[in-house]
């Protein structure tokens, strides 16, 4: 340590480059440092989502789910396997122990469900990994008031704005929803087609045959080549409508004279629009969206991975700065922006850790009352930070709410070193040192026991770093961040303070007096130490009182896993009954906008609603999708102060008289909950048992009774049935004699019932889809539906039998056995860990069948597996 001090004391201008060369690589490791929310965490989570044709969730299940789990829980690391299991798909979630190498789980996953992917009845195996980043970085409503051509606006949008937003630094893909297509519809009268002897097949042969350019060869002459082209692709409606479908051969006798022996023959064609109804409108669309009650676009943008958000939010605000300017009469409203929460979270905890280093300051000028040593000590902050985001920067960390958690928890101990370090410098001034003398035999008669002491504090973050789960990847930056701090404080305390003293104190007397000897000292703390001295009984017992108290009271506090952070933006997901279509889903969360609009008023800044299915492909959510589902996203004044909880209970009353609707609100811009993997109702309630009818038994018991439990609303169960099917019964014996099989009748039903691609044309400049479809056909009328067998004709009802049922709404599974889930939200009107263990306690008392096994989980089992870790490093 001597030799430190002494360096520092003897080369100044050695130290002075040090100390420059470090604010200067700090400098620079500041401006590349990304700025995020929060640490990335990688959450060990893999999604193999199958596609499988309508079949049902219980058939999904059967064919390929349990395959696919028996496939993925024999990998190595991992902790739990969980499926969900719709009409048509199933997605299957592989959770890993959090030290898992995710890239090496990708490949070992995706190599072992190779003998599902190459089943034929599979049409789509996608195994995604967990990605936080799968949420838009913003989401906006494009909209112009002249325009309610959802068509038009969909074109100016794919071919210029995206375009636009593509290719700013950092974006991934832009997508857009609420969009309509152009189609040109063929609806074929299916009596007239029979009338003629014609097929939906014989017509979508004859546009196909008809609409293309074919190349004939070529043809030389006089030294010059002419290719021919037959032209015959179709560019208008009429040329369409005009089609010969087929000709019919209508035979008449001559005159009398000729008697029988001559005849002529007559043809008259039958075109398309004879047998058809040929129209250019817009394809019904896959998702709604309004802004404030109008219709819409909603444009998604998502950012590569690695790359920082707030860059990439900055340089999508420039872009639709330009976009704006150029593209007069349209509107760009940015509806959710996370760059925007981001840079307001980050800038609060830089402004509370630039205030906690000024009132650290003024606390040592208080005390130290002298602005020389303070001016040496409050250096030691600085310094000590700048050098800190040099380690940062090496050792990948971010500016997060956690490492500036980190720096500002640190700020007041990097300031404890110096003051150490000069108090003993002044310490042998006053015994008579000279200022270089002092300074190098004050530092290094303290070295060691600085050294221990901030070796001490490093070690009690130190088992952060060695946690597992959530908690360790969320805590392990700020634990780095606090260590790396502390050092750079060590290194500044040993090798900068000494040389700065120096400076200082040189123009001193050798005798200085001592602080605590001045008549200004502190005498009523002096008083007030010797009257505590006199009575140490007394202030033992209290001691031991205080300890006391605070063990009764503790459990009292109550704990939860994350806290409620405040908002005046809110999203309500909307789920109806399986099988709503897309227009009434709409038309509800129209109704229910205006609901919202008078409501709130003038406190309404806007109202965002979203019908229908998301445009993201990713898997990385098992929640429902679906033309039953949406969302309502609500945005307050910034001027209305109000909780989370009291925007909930005016919309839950408000939207409590909806009929069969599902509600789950989100506070917006928790994007822990997110990261985490845990987006989900706060409340999930998890039945298992191995015989089907107990299993169902007690969800409908622990259903109704959590229904009725107060502080409990919009409750949800897995068991509800979901959309409505129709089965086609067929008689094989029946069907036999018609000379028909399964597959017969079900591809004579689907012609019907399906619309089929015609190929594309180009239409204005556009190359435009053609569709083939049959009038809507009603419930009644379906058994009177004609299947064709060669020559014969044969109605559905002769051959099938129709019952009309309800297929379960989803099949959910853990650790490959059928599950029940209920899930709800939770009023604050208690700790979280209270509320759970009365509920436990009641579920407890309920007469559910033995072999039935009920687990609250959810944010609850989050809560205990955090507090068991941070029990473990504490």
């Amino acid at each position: 340590m001597r030799a430190i001090s002494r360096f520092s004391v003897n080369y100044p201008v050695t130290v002075l480059m040090i100390v420059l060369g470090i604010i200067l690589l700090g400098g620079i490791s500041l401006t590349r440092l990304g700025t995020d929310l929060f640490p990335d965490l990688q959450n060990p989570r893999i999604y193999a989502e199958v596609v499988s044709g309508e079949r049902s969730p219980e058939e999904i299940e059967k064919r390929f789910v349990e395959q696919v789990e028996a496939l993925a829980v024999r990998q190595s690391g991992v902790l739990n396997v969980s499926s969900v299991s719709r009409v048509g798909s199933a997605i299957v979630t592989v959770e890993y122990d959090w030290g898992k190498d995710i890239d090496e789980a990708f490949l070992d996953l995706q190599k072992a469900l190779t003998p599902v992917s190459q089943d034929e009845d599979v049409e789509e195996l996608n195994i995604t990994r967990f990605d936080p980043n799968a949420s838009p970085v913003i989401k906006a409503a494009f909209s112009n008031e002249t325009i309610t051509d959802m068509n038009s606006l969909r074109k100016v949008a794919e071919n210029y704005i995206r375009n636009e937003l593509i290719r700013v630094e950092g974006i991934a893909d832009v997508r857009i929803s609420g969009e309509e297509v152009a189609e040109v519809s063929v609806v074929v009268d299916p009596n007239l087609l029979d009338a003629n002897g014609l097929t939906n097949s014989s017509i979508l042969n004859t546009i196909n045959s008809f609409n293309q350019n074919v190349s004939g060869g070529s043809i030389e002459e006089m030294g010059q080549r002419y290719i021919i082209k037959g032209l015959s692709a179709l560019t208008a409606i009429d040329d369409v409508e005009n089609l010969v479908v087929k000709l019919n051969q209508n035979s008449s006798s001559a005159n009398a004279e000729a008697n029988a022996t001559t005849t002529a023959t007559e043809s008259s064609p039958v075109l398309l629009k004879d047998v058809a109804k040929v129209k250019l409108q817009n394809r019904e669309p896959e998702s709604i969206v309004r802004l404030n009650g109008e219709r819409c676009l909603g444009i998604s943008i998502y950012k590569e991975t690695r790359f920082n958000t707030v860059e990439a939010v900055e340089k999508l605000e420039e872009a639709f700065t330009g976009i704006q300017q150029r593209l007069p009469g349209y509107q760009l409203q940015v509806i959710n922006n996370q760059g925007t929460f981001i840079q307001s979270a980050i800038g609060e905890v830089q402004e509370s850790a630039l205030i906690g280093i000024v009132l650290a300051v003024f606390v040592l000028f208080i005390f130290l009352r002298r602005f020389g040593v303070t001016l040496i000590v409050s250096l030691a902050i600085p310094v000590s930070i700048i050098a800190t985001f040099n380690l940062m920067y090496f050792n990948g960390l971010t500016l997060n709410i956690m490492t500036l958690g980190g720096l500002a928890l640190g700020a007041g101990m990097l300031v404890d070193n110096a003051i150490v370090v000069v108090e003993n410098i002044v310490r042998k001034i006053e015994e008579g040192f000279s200022v270089k003398q002092a300074a190098i035999e004050g530092t290094s008669e303290v070295g060691g026991a600085l050294t221990a002491s901030t070796l001490t504090t490093i070690v009690v973050f130190l088992p952060i770093v060695y946690l597992h789960g959530a908690s360790g990847e969320l805590f392990k930056d700020q634990a780095w961040t606090v260590a790396f701090s502390l050092l750079s404080s060590l290194v500044v305390a040993l090798l900068v303070i000494p040389v700065l003293s120096k400076y200082v104190f040189r123009n001193t007397p050798k005798t200085m007096t001592p602080v605590a000897n001045k008549e200004t000292g502190f005498k009523a703390y002096h008083s007030f130490l010797e009257k505590v001295l006199e009575r140490r009984a007394i202030i033992l017992i209290s001691a031991t009182v205080l300890i006391a108290l605070t063990v009764i009271i503790l459990p009292l506090v109550g704990s939860e896993f994350m806290p409620e952070t405040q908002s005046n933006e809110v999203t309500i997901e909307t789920v109806f009954p399986a099988g709503t279509s897309l227009e009434r889903t709409d038309a509800t969360l129209n109704q229910m906008e205006q609901m919202a609009m008078d409501a709130f008023g003038e406190q309404l800044v806007w109202i965002y609603s979203h019908a229908g299915p998301e445009t993201a492909t990713e898997t990385s959510s098992t929640s429902e999708q679906g033309e039953n589902t949406g969302y309502l996203k609500l945005i307050l004044k910034d001027d209305i102060h109000t909780s989370f909880d009291d925007i909930v209970t005016v919309l839950n009353d408000l939207y409590g008289g909806v009929k069969d609707l599902e509600m789950r609100f989100i506070q917006d811009q928790s994007a822990l909950q997110t990261l985490l993997g845990t987006d989900e109702a706060p409340l999930i309630i998890e039945i298992e048992d191995n015989y089907r009818d107990n299993l169902e038994e007690s969800a409908i018991m622990v259903a109704d009774f959590i229904r009725q439990y107060s502080g409990i609303y919009n409750t949800k169960s897995s068991l509800e049935d979901g959309a409505p099917e129709v089965n086609v019964i067929i008689d094989r014996v029946r069907a036999g004699i018609f000379d028909l099989d399964v597959s017969s009748i079900m591809s004579g039903l689907s012609d019907y019932l399906s619309k089929k691609d015609g190929g594309r044309m180009e239409l204005r400049g556009d190359l435009t889809d053609i569709t083939l479809e049959s009038p809507d056909v009603r419930l009644e009328e379906l058994a009177d539906l004609k299947i064709s067998q060669g020559d014969k004709q044969v109605l559905l009802s002769e051959v099938a039998s129709i019952n009309i049922g309800k297929a379960p709404r989803e099949v959910l599974r853990n650790n490959q056995k059928r599950i029940i889930r209920l899930s709800a939200m939770v009023t604050d009107d208690q700790p979280f860990d209270h509320f759970i263990a009365d509920l436990e306690a009641s579920i407890q008392e309920l007469e559910i069948p033995s072999t039935s096994k009920v687990s609250i989980l959810g944010a609850e089992e989050k809560r205990k597996n955090a507090f068991g870790s941070l029990q473990f490093a504490l």
